[in-house]
C-alpha cells in the first residue's frame, strides 16, 4: 500500500467553509497519488481556534475549549472524506475537554466504511503540563483494520520504548508530531526509528510545519514527512523509506508491503522484538570498581 504522511501548515480560517475546502484538497490530493492511509500531525488541529476569533486565540483554554467543541464537525467530515476516496485518516490530534474539564490530546483514526476510533497521548511534555494542563490519558490501543494493525504514539509517546512495546503486535506505528525546533523533530525522528527497530514494524512521522504566531504552543513549527523501517532484508538499508524536505509543506509517500514486515520477523537478519526479553538481566547491574 501507499502511505502519505504530512507535513501540514497552519492556517487562521473566517469559516468553516475555509477549513473543509483545505482538508478536501489536501486528502484529495494524496488519494490522487493512489496513497490509501493518510497521516496528519499531532495538534493541526489547533488551526480550528481561529474560527472563534483572534480574542479566543490569545487564550489557550479558551482556544482548546473551542476546538474540543468542534471535534464532532471534524470527525464527520473525515469520516466523509474517508468514504469518499476510499482511505484511512490519521486526523491531526487536538485538545479535547473531558466532561470534568480536564484536557487530553486526542488522535483519530477514520476508516472508508465508516468507523473510528482515538488514541490519547500518554506521556505530556513540560509544557503541555504547565501552563497548559494538558493530561495523559490510559488505555493504548492497537486498531485492528483492513490495512493492517495500526498503533499511535503522539510525538513524545515516541521516545519511550515501553509504550510502544506494549503496541508490538501492530504492523504500522504512526507517530504524529508537533515540534518547535531542530532538535525537538530529531528526537522524535529517532525515536520513531528506534521504535521500528526494536519491534519491527514501520513507523509513519507526521509534522507541522511553519509559522502560527497567533496562537500559543502551536507559534514555531519545525519537521517534515517520515516513513521509516527496520534496516533489514527487504527494507532500505538505511531504515528510511521516504522523508520529505524539512519545513517544506505537503505529502511525503511511500510503499509498504506487509508481508515484508512479517518476514523480517521470523526470517530476518535480526530479531529484536523476539529478544527483548533477554534484556531482563539488566535489573542486577553491579557497579564494580577496577582493579
Amino acid at each position: 500500500m501507499k502511505i502519505a504522511t504530512a507535513a501540514y501548515p497552519l492556517t487562521w480560517f473566517d469559516d468553516w467553509a475555509a477549513y473543509e475546502s483545505k482538508l478536501s484538497t489536501w486528502v484529495a490530493e494524496a488519494a490522487g497519488q493512489g496513497a490509501t492511509l493518510l497521516v496528519f500531525p499531532e495538534y493541526g488541529a489547533m488551526e480550528l481556534a481561529s474560527l472563534a476569533g483572534a480574542e479566543v486565540c490569545r487564550d489557550l483554554q479558551k482556544a482548546s475549549q473551542a476546538i474540543s467543541d468542534l471535534m464532532g464537525q471534524v470527525g464527520a467530515l473525515h469520516l466523509a472524506l474517508a468514504a469518499e476516496h476510499g482511505v484511512h485518516i490519521l486526523g491531526a490530534s487536538a485538545p479535547v475537554v473531558l466532561e470534568d474539564k480536564r484536557i487530553v490530546n486526542r488522535a483519530a483514526l477514520y476508516t472508508p466504511t465508516g468507523q473510528a476510533g482515538f488514541q490519547d497521548k500518554q506521556i505530556m511534555t513540560l509544557w503541555e503540563r504547565t501552563p497548559w494542563g494538558v493530561e495523559g490519558l490510559a488505555p493504548l490501543k492497537i486498531f485492528d483494520t483492513a490495512i493492517g494493525k495500526i498503533a499511535i504514539n503522539i510525538c513524545y509517546d515516541s521516545e519511550y520504548p515501553l509504550l510502544a512495546r506494549a503496541q508490538r503486535e501492530a504492523d504500522l506505528l504512526l507517530v504524529p508530531s508537533c515540534t518547535e525546533a531542530l532538535e525537538g523533530y530529531w528526537r522524535v525522528r529517532i525515536g520513531a526509528m528506534a521504535r521500528a527497530l526494536e519491534n519491527q514494524f514501520v513507523a509513519v512521522m507526521s509534522s507541522t510545519v511553519g509559522p502560527c504566531d497567533w496562537l500559543e504552543a502551536v507559534e514555531s513549527n519545525c519537521g517534515m514527512g517520515g516513513i521509516f523501517a527496520p534496516p533489514d532484508r527487504g527494507f532500505p538499508g538505511t531504515g528510511v523509506i521516504a522523508e520529505g524536505t524539512l519545513n517544506q509543506p505537503g505529502w511525503t509517500y511511500g510503499e509498504v508491503d506487509l508481508a515484508d514486515i512479517n518476514r523480517i520477523r521470523t526470517s530476518g537478519n535480526v530479531r529484536n522484538r523476539a529478544h527483548w526479553s533477554e534484556q531482563d538481566s539488566t535489573d542486577t547491574v553491579e557497579l564494580c570498581p577496577l582493579k
